[in-house]
């Protein structure tokens, strides 16, 4: 059977290992098992959401609200923007999917950074758009106008902070960028990991608000994955001046979210006691990992998120240490597929990263 050509050079996007697969594979057991992979949120969700889940369960034979009026009235609220500049997702990656098909196309070229969210190039090879990546391994907004200049592009991905490397752009510096560049090329600003970085540095916040203000060609991204500990509801939202939302609109199926993942979102929102616990945990477990790093000389990229990224140099292969981990139940994320000799951990709880210390240094010795 003869498929799309545009399929014969898209390369599946590989998730982390479920632990399922893990136990499947090795015959641990899944209690032995630690998943540090896929950078969820370690207390989980909010116990709100919770309780607020199990009232609705009976309402599943129902489609849902596709208003989503509840949800768009938290983020309207927590943002200080108005409903209409609001776009909600089966995770942000669904509203990337939709810019990509609303803005590009095969004759038409995408600019993104060297290293940085996979699913960008993806649906960018959906549509057969040319793909222009920077040299540099940080987001270089330099560099990324001199390309911009000499490509032109139909649309500039800046993911601040960026996954799966932690680092991030501060917040002048990308506007001083913004300013440069036309109305009429798209920027997606995606900030799926922006509480991190608020919490870590107020030079690194960006807000949706601030950005759709002054610009008109400006998609911010986030999700309740991360943060929110809502990795299994798929939700997230984009943010733009209504111009951009009517158009994504157009792309959007009916009922892309579940009643519960709504009910869910909503709910998490306005729990920012939860969010706040989850961000001084991730800070205090952060710096055992910088340590840790430190003692082993380990290099490491200064994160901005719940992730971190440890590079491995010339004495140690990446593939071999994540295989070797994941031998022993701990499951992180090799990034040789980024072209870097790097592993990504998240951080976990206190106990789960004491496992990971204890068994990369085994590791390492051996």
């Amino acid at each position: 059977m003869n498929f799309n050509k545009a399929l014969e050079n898209i390369k599946v996007y590989e998730a982390g290992k479920p632990i399922e697969l893990v136990v499947r594979e090795f015959g641990i057991n899944d209690k032995d098992i630690v998943k540090l992979a896929s950078n969820e949120n370690p207390k989980g969700c909010s116990p709100l959401v919770q309780r607020a889940v199990s009232d609705i369960v009976a309402k599943m034979a129902l489609y849902p609200d596709d208003s989503m009026m509840k949800l768009k009235e938290g983020l309207s609220s927590h943002f200080n923007i108005a409903q209409n500049e609001v776009i909600i997702g089966a995770g942000s990656d669904q509203i990337i999917e939709f810019a990509i098909h609303a803005k590009a196309s095969s004759t038409q070229t995408i600019l993104m950074n060297s290293v940085t969210f996979a699913m960008y190039e993806v649906y960018a090879a959906h549509v057969g758009a040319n793909i222009v990546r920077t040299k540099s391994r940080e987001h270089n907004l330099e560099e990324f106008y001199a390309l911009y200049l000499e490509h032109k592009p139909s649309i500039i991905f800046i993911c601040t902070p960026n996954n799966p490397t932690g680092d991030a752009t501060k917040r002048e510096e990308l506007l001083l960028f913004l300013d440069k560049i036309d109305s009429d090329t798209l920027v997606v600003v995606d900030g799926a990991y922006m509480e991190y970085g608020m919490y870590k540095d107020e030079a690194y916040a960006i807000t949706p608000s601030a950005l759709i203000k002054k610009y008109d060609n400006v998609l911010y991204l986030g999700t309740f994955s991360k943060a929110y500990g809502l990795g299994g509801m798929r939700t997230g939202y984009g943010i733009a001046q209504e111009g951009i939302i009517n158009a994504l609109y157009k792309l959007r199926p009916p009922f892309n979210i579940t009643t519960l993942s709504l009910e869910a979102a909503s709910v998490a929102l306005e729990d920012q006691a939860f969010v706040k616990d989850s961000m001084e945990l991730n800070a205090s477990e952060m710096k055992r990992y910088e340590s840790f790093a430190d003692e082993n000389s380990m290099e490491y990229i200064e994160s901005y998120t719940n992730f971190i990224t440890l590079l491995l140099g010339t004495a140690k292969n990446s593939t071999d240490i994540a295989s070797a981990l994941l031998r022993r139940g701990m499951i992180v994320r090799d990034l040789s597929g980024y072209g870097l000799n790097a592993i990504r951990v998240t951080v976990g709880t206190q106990k789960q990263n004491s496992r990971f210390f204890e068994l990369c240094t085994e590791i390492l010795k051996g």
